[in-house]
Formats: C-alpha cells, sequence, structure tokens
C-alpha cells in the first residue's frame, strides 16, 4: 500500500539489543494533502533504512509499507511498517493535485459552475419596475 503526504512529526529513535543483536526504529507521522487531511504514523525499521530514507519534518514524500497485527495479552494492536519511502519534489506533488481535483489558484474559474440570474435580476434587466419576483 502507499500513501502521500507531508511529515508533520519525527518521533525519537528508538533502540535496543535482541539475540539477533542491535537494533533502531523511529516513527514518523504524515499527513495526507487532501479536502479533509488524514494523519498516519509508521515506523521505519533498521539503521540501514533510517539513514538510507532519510527523513525529515515538513517533507513531502511518497510511503510504501505493509500492514500487520499482533495480539498481547487478549489486545490485537496495528502495526504499520514503511519498506520504501521516496521524496516527492513539488512539481510532481501540483501536478497530482491537478489531477485530483484539489483546488489550485491557476485552475480556480473551473470550480464552480456559472451563476444564474434571479427572476428579479432578469425583470430588472427588461425594464419592469416591479418589486414582486412573479
Amino acid at each position: 500500500m502507499e500513501i502521500q503526504g507531508k511529515v508533520i512529526a519525527v518521533l525519537p529513535e528508538r533502540s535496543g539489543v535482541s539475540a539477533r543483536g542491535e537494533w533502531k526504529s523511529q516513527t514518523y507521522v504524515i499527513e495526507t494533502q487532501e479536502q479533509y487531511p488524514k494523519k498516519m504514523a509508521f515506523d521505519v525499521f533498521g539503521a540501514d533504512r533510517l539513514a538510507q530514507f532519510n527523513i525529515h519534518s515538513g517533507e513531502e514524500i511518497l510511503v510504501s509499507f505493509d500492514i500487520d497485527a499482533h495480539e498481547y495479552q487478549g489486545r490485537w494492536f496495528n502495526s504499520i511498517r514503511a519498506w520504501n519511502v521516496t521524496k516527492v519534489s513539488q512539481q510532481a506533488m501540483a501536478s497530482s493535485a491537478n489531477a485530483a481535483g484539489v483546488a489550485n489558484p491557476t485552475n480556480q474559474q473551473n470550480l464552480f459552475p456559472p451563476e444564474q440570474q434571479s427572476a428579479q435580476q432578469q425583470a430588472q434587466q427588461r425594464g419592469n419596475s416591479d418589486d414582486l419576483p412573479f
């Protein structure tokens, strides 16, 4: 699965030592750029991936991720783990926003249908001085 958005939070890095060796993980929060923005927290696991992706707050990124769930003491928990992160350029972001129909200052004239004249406005143009709309 994939999601595109802006990184709004970079949480502290976690690390530890397991039977397999040392590990590192970091959680990021991304917000989509839609009419009703959604937020999603995801993890990047492994020092090599943390260095490879090099994610910073404020960047526009495309995240490829897997969703998994596990049970602990009768409760279920979701895990969203990124396996690929690519930075999105501002130009590509603008073109994808136009394709999705997101408001863009250069395309605002097409957002609303043409305004219809009311019956009173039409009567005034014809020269009738009635105040009644019928």
